[in-house]
């Protein structure tokens, strides 16, 4: 199913039936990450699973603007509208995660449940902001220069993905296609509009969260394992759960563990 909103094609699968539950990929990811968990969701849950900008089968626009936290907060709210839905679970892994919490700070009354997995509100500090700002500059201009596959082979080597290696060859290859199915474009513009360092920071709004929310972090991610724990200081009706052993891509390294915990959660009305 495609929308346009605000001239940029998005592409949106669905599955199931029951209580939205919009599912937001990460960086390098697309909705098809999801689609293994609807054996797991689909009987309570109807789940959207669009592609973010930049990202498969959506438009990569050459337009930067249109690449930030707010925008794609905007762009989630205008498909909800545009499939009739007022109110929807919201879940976000990384980069997802990120727009699901500028989601559940703009539009506070359309969240009824929010997942996060490995994610965070963004950086605190000015100076922090600026220096990420400045390293995912060098990796979108990576992205243009070197190409595509030189990116992933550096990518899929940072240190926060280590924990993937011990995963069968078969997984692997799966998450590698993934990547490399984007454009170069799509995935510089992500870094520059939507990166750690070009949002704004929600540390002082996430404490206004009136919804239940469920934090996912890997015993294995430390760094985010950290942040989760502080999220979950903040977020007044927030449970913090750790899923061992695992990195930060919980809900590929323990499948099953992550879509039992998550079914649970968005199911117990």
């Amino acid at each position: 199913m495609k929308f346009i909103i605000d001239g940029v094609r998005y592409h949106v699968e669905e599955c199931g039936a029951g209580f939205p539950l919009v599912a937001l990929h990460g960086f390098t990811g697309t909705g098809k990450t999801w689609e293994p968990f609807c054996k797991y969701w689909e009987a309570h849950s109807r789940i959207i699973m669009p592609d973010l900008i930049g990202h498969g089968k959506t438009d990569a626009s050459p337009e930067v603007e249109k690449y930030s936290i707010i925008q794609a907060a905007q762009a989630i709210a205008e498909m909800l509208d545009a499939k009739g839905v007022e109110q929807a679970d919201v879940l976000g892994y990384s980069l997802g995660g990120r727009i699901a919490v500028a989601f559940g700070v703009l539009y506070p009354q359309r969240v009824r449940k929010l997942v996060l997995e490995s994610t965070s509100p963004g950086l605190k500090l000015e100076k922090d902001q600026k220096m990420r700002k400045e390293q995912d500059g060098k990796l979108a201009e990576m992205l243009v220069t070197e190409g595509l596959e030189a990116f992933v082979d550096y990518w899929e080597n940072i240190p926060l993905f280590q924990s993937q290696k011990k995963l069968p060859q078969a997984i692997r290859n799966n998450i590698r296609n993934e990547r490399l199915s984007h454009s170069p474009l799509g995935l510089s513009n992500s870094l520059l509009g939507m990166g750690t360092g070009s949002q704004p920071s929600w540390w002082n709004e996430i404490k206004n969260f009136s919804f239940e929310t469920l934090i996912l972090s890997g015993s294995l991610d430390l760094k985010f394992c950290a942040i989760s724990t502080e999220m979950t200081r903040k977020i007044p009706s927030c449970r913090h759960v750790t899923i061992s052993p695992a990195g930060h891509a919980i809900h590929v390294e323990q499948a099953e563990k992550f879509g039992t915990i998550v079914s649970r959660f968005l199911s117990n009305t």
